[in-house]
């Protein structure tokens, strides 16, 4: 989540993102295989989840020089910079009010109700939460326990269509 990024790292990432006319959604480090990996999400000023790949790639060059100047991360690390996709990562509460009536997952820090994960319809945000319909009933979640979010695609046939066909 937007909220839990190291005020260190967000002040190095956050604005060579904005100079490149972008918005950082989210900032991760994880091990993958004993190698550490910092992944940054940032997405367009609109929010629409489409950031050229060349942007990314500028942006990428220029935190990794910049984070390296910084000595920002202890170590050898991996930097992956991308864009939300379709499983749009929901980060901030400004994604959580775009995907409302959307279905989404989310996986939260412990238990609510027995359970970490869930998936249902985002029907409404509140200030501190954000209420699901799950199973056909209303879940409060509040943003403080939730450790990941994302929305589900749901695919068309109009995502199958080709040019030039109806």
């Amino acid at each position: 989540m937007y909220e839990q990024i190291p005020d260190d790292l967000r002040a190095c990432i956050e604005p060579v993102v904005e100079e490149h006319e972008c918005e950082l959604v989210n900032v991760e480090s994880v091990k993958d295989r004993g190698e550490t990996v910092l992944r940054v999400t940032i997405d367009s000023k609109i929010g629409d989840g489409r950031v050229p790949v060349d942007k990314i790639a500028s942006v990428s060059r220029e935190l990794g020089t910049g984070l390296d100047a910084m000595d920002a991360i202890p170590g050898a690390y991996r930097l992956e910079v991308s864009s939300p996709g379709l499983d749009r990562m929901l980060a901030r509460k400004k994604d959580f009010k775009a995907a409302l009536g959307s279905e989404v997952k989310v996986k939260t820090r412990r238990p609510l109700d027995g359970r970490r994960r869930f998936k249902g319809q985002l029907v409404e945000i509140k200030e501190e939460d954000v209420i699901l319909s799950v199973d056909g009933e209303q879940m409060c979640v509040p943003f403080s326990e939730i450790e990941k979010a994302n929305m589900i695609y749901t695919f068309s046939s109009a995502d199958f269509r080709t040019e030039g066909s109806a």
